[in-house]
């Protein structure tokens, strides 16, 4: 999913003295690939994996490496592995996750398949070095993503970052990976950016269509064209190490919507729809896959919380016949009755400020 290729390849590389081939970027022959040789009820992540899955092997690859999810898609790795058997592939997959859940000892003993003689030391100061680098990619596109929008020399973001991803692959150490961070930090915080009047949209929802830019047609870049300041909270590290010890307490902040746990982000998103809402964001983006059951639930909910806020949503499902012309319609229109609803807010503090001083002066007069 986007450029977590990078920290995952970097991990392998060293810990395992394997060749790394890196994952293909997603294309319309990955879709065709994928949605060709899947079920007809599965979702969208479950062809776009499958597809990629196919290239890399095509490419040469003879183990392919599987994270699941906290959903139904952390079941699909044992029929995406008989697909591809039966269409002639020989591999191994090692899947990390099992029935949903991460279990270190089942990862222990299929890691062992790559390389007999593992050296623990090794493979945990190379996945601190891994999980470190994942934390700094995603400090810098939270960055990007509250600033890309209102730079003034325009693409100046995208060639930094695209520069920062290739020193991150060649760093030795942890020391040299801070340097860069560090030393990247500081130029992207020099860029320049004309911040006037900020429209500030969250997105939430499915995490594999929110994470992987081509599953939502570019959506983020398509806001920041517009001038947005753009909020999302899921990224790999949140999930990784921050989502588990949040849960209880986002159940608490929407206890009067939730109760319970309603599988993979279902709950998280309500939780953070009514967070953007109580900080005064201009709108929430509800993105899914097609046929994402929790998702499909929580949207009703997002929906009531938005309007008592009175913050507009709107809610894009995604898959592989979705109409691109259409979703970015769509966006250009929930734009632009934002931005309406932007000035007249303004007008209206203007208009407030006007009368009271208008009186406050008669009175003095008086």
């Amino acid at each position: 999913m986007g450029n977590y290729y990078i920290p995952a390849s970097y991990f392998f590389k060293h810990a395992f003295n394997v060749n790394v081939l890196k994952s293909p970027k997603i294309t319309s022959k990955t879709i065709e690939l994928g949605s060709k040789n899947s079920p007809d009820f599965v979702c969208a992540p479950f062809k776009y994996t499958l597809g990629t899955m196919i290239e890399g092997l095509e490419k040469g690859a003879d183990v392919l490496l599987q994270m699941g999810g906290g959903c139904r898609y952390g079941y699909y790795s044992e029929l995406q592995e008989k697909i591809l058997k039966d269409l002639g592939y020989e591999f191994t997959l090692i899947n990390f996750v099992t029935a949903g859940k991460i279990d270190i000892k089942n990862i222990y003993k299929e890691l062992k398949k790559i390389n007999k003689k593992l050296n623990l030391i090794k493979i945990l100061y190379y996945l601190f070095i891994s999980t470190k680098m994942i934390k700094y990619m995603d400090n810098i596109d939270k960055y990007i993503r509250k600033n890309i929008g209102f730079e003034v020399g325009k693409g100046e973001f995208e060639s930094l970052n695209e520069k920062m991803l290739k020193d991150f692959s060649k760093v030795k150490n942890f020391i040299s990976l801070r340097h860069t961070y560090k030393k990247y930090l500081k130029k992207f915080k020099q860029i320049k950016t004309n911040k006037k009047n900020v429209i500030r949209v969250g997105i939430v929802g499915e995490l594999y269509t929110l994470m992987e830019p081509f599953a939502n047609y570019f959506l983020e870049r398509e806001l920041a064209s517009f001038g947005i300041e753009i909020t999302r909270f899921t990224n790999a590290h949140y999930l990784l190490f921050e989502k588990t010890n949040a849960v209880k307490k986002y159940l608490k902040n929407a206890k009067e919507y939730i109760k319970y746990r309603m599988g993979a982000d279902a709950h998280d998103n309500i939780a953070r729809t009514k967070e953007l809402c109580e900080k005064g964001y201009d709108g929430i983006i509800h993105i899914k896959s097609s046929f994402c059951t929790p998702e499909i639930a929580a949207m009703q909910i997002i929906e009531k919380i938005c309007s008592k806020y009175d913050v507009p949503v709107i809610f894009f499902s995604f898959d592989s016949n979705t109409s691109e012309v259409g979703i970015k319609t769509r966006l250009e229109a929930f734009y632009e009755m934002i931005e309406m609803r932007k000035k007249n807010e303004m007008l209206s503090r203007r208009w407030y400020r006007f009368n009271f001083y208008k009186r406050c002066n008669y009175r003095w007069k008086k």
